[in-house]
């Protein structure tokens, strides 16, 4: 099947593909992301002018984009943002020498930037799903919940359109239910829906009034702006403060102590502008504290759900 768009792309330094769109995927089972041997990713998503499949991969120092669906051209355009073009701050971030850990994933992903997909919404809705739940739930409702009420991807793969607002909020309660899914996780994509075309605007505007703007839905707070803003806004200061494990790691990675969010807010007060860029710098560094014990859980309140001990309650 012949793509409506292609696009070569020099960006003049090299790009790892595979490397920064893979924190666009939920899950390995995502069924609107595929990871090819090649190399290659692809990715289904909506656009403004419609749905669209874009197949992205590095080749010979440039990068080649292929696009099938009404959303190519506007797919095609956005792909130098969505490979970090956008990312304008990395120049000024300077890991401190102390922080060796640091220093040696910046040394080996030098051309690592980050993201930018420009879909708002969409990064919202995948966002409530892993509210307060492990990542294995919460890839597990996406899946369902694509699979269910999405729609097949434009395209030669078969991958699927996660679903528009308007479907999102047609999806019955015992759907949700099946899909582990309780009325406060659902309740913000459901509510955030008829306010989508708002929420892209958010894009023009800078970190702060973005992350303000997103915190007035309900529902939404520091931890869910911080995830959209990562991966739809390209925000390399989103840091990921209210999740169960990712403070306790960067401060335990940079100074050998498990600390809570306060204390890690401490330490990496000064890489501020570029807090997000060293949680993934330590993410890609496979740093992780020590774990001790089994994991525990609560009981569960929907069918195929247990919410984590400890888990922060407004996200």
């Amino acid at each position: 099947m012949r793509p409506e768009g292609e696009l070569r792309w020099a960006p003049g330094r090299p790009v790892p593909v595979t490397t920064m769109l893979r924190t666009l995927r939920r899950g390995a089972q995502d069924p609107t992301f595929r990871l090819d041997p090649d190399g290659s990713v692809w990715r289904a998503t909506r656009t403004p002018e419609g749905p669209v499949t874009l197949r992205v991969r590095a080749c010979s120092g440039d990068v080649e984009a292929q696009a099938w669906g009404p959303g190519a051209d506007w797919a095609l355009t956005g792909v130098p943002e969505l490979l970090g073009a956008a990312d304008d701050t990395w120049a000024d971030f300077v890991p401190r020498p102390e922080h060796t850990v640091l220093v040696e994933s910046w040394r080996a992903n030098r051309h690592w930037r980050t993201t930018r997909t420009r879909a708002v919404f969409e990064a919202l809705s995948a966002s409530a799903l892993e509210q307060v739940v492990t990542a294995v739930e919460a890839f597990a409702a996406w899946r369902r919940l694509v699979h269910r009420f999405g729609e097949p991807a434009p395209g030669p793969v078969a991958l699927r359109l996660p679903p528009t607002p308007e479907q999102w909020t047609r999806i019955p309660s015992w759907e949700w239910l099946q899909a582990g899914v309780e009325l406060r996780r659902r309740k913000v994509t459901i509510l955030a829906a008829p306010r989508a075309a708002g929420l892209e605007r958010t894009l023009t505007l800078g970190p702060e009034e973005a992350d303000r703007a997103l915190r007035s839905l309900p529902g939404v707070g520091v931890w869910t702006s911080a995830e959209v803003r990562q991966r739809a806004h390209g925000h390399a200061d989103a840091f990921s403060f209210g999740d169960y494990h990712v403070a306790k790691n960067v401060s335990w990675a940079l100074t050998g102590e498990v600390l809570d969010d306060a204390g890690c807010a401490q330490v990496i007060e000064c890489y501020r502008g570029h807090r997000f860029r060293v949680q993934q710098l330590l993410l890609l560094a496979g740093a992780s504290r020590p774990r001790r014990g089994p994991r525990m859980t609560l009981p569960a309140h929907t069918p195929n759900r247990a919410v984590r001990r400890g888990a922060i309650s407004a996200r």
